[in-house]
């Protein structure tokens, strides 16, 4: 039947051992050490991935205060130069205004001389019509 053989057994022991202390210096210590390594420079990655988010959030702070800062002086700005245009507007209308104002008061002269002369002519000629009336009346 089944027969131990010791040397047999005690040879494979010594073949295990041996082999085991050769891979656990060939095989696995240097690939031990190779994930040591590599797990080591994730987290100097993800250090200097934490350290540039800070620089990021401070970079986007700082741009978002420029922006702040450009919009504050752009409506400012904008401000002022709507103040400026309602005031040339307004000059400009005073001045038409002033304009009107004088046609406004010729045009009034020119009308009441108008008027003058017309209630002149037609006084003057009121007695040519109070007789051009008598005659009218005469014939009747």
């Amino acid at each position: 039947m089944l027969d131990i053989n010791p040397i047999l057994l005690l040879a494979t022991f010594v073949v295990f051992l041996s082999l085991i202390a050769v891979l656990n210096s060939w095989l696995y210590n240097p690939l031990f050490a190779y994930m040591n390594k590599r797990d080591d420079d994730i987290k100097k990655d993800l250090e200097k991935v934490g350290s540039n988010d800070n620089e990021i959030n401070e970079l986007n702070s700082k741009a978002k205060s420029i922006v702040m800062n450009a919009k504050l002086e752009a409506s400012a700005l904008r401000e002022k130069v709507i103040a400026d245009a309602k005031e040339l507007a307004e000059s400009k209308l005073e001045t038409r205004r002033a304009e009107l104002a004088k046609e406004y008061l010729e045009f009034e002269q020119t009308l009441a001389k108008s008027k003058e002369e017309l209630t002149s002519d037609l006084m003057s000629q009121v007695p040519l019509f109070k007789e051009a009336v008598k005659a009218k009346f005469n014939q009747i």
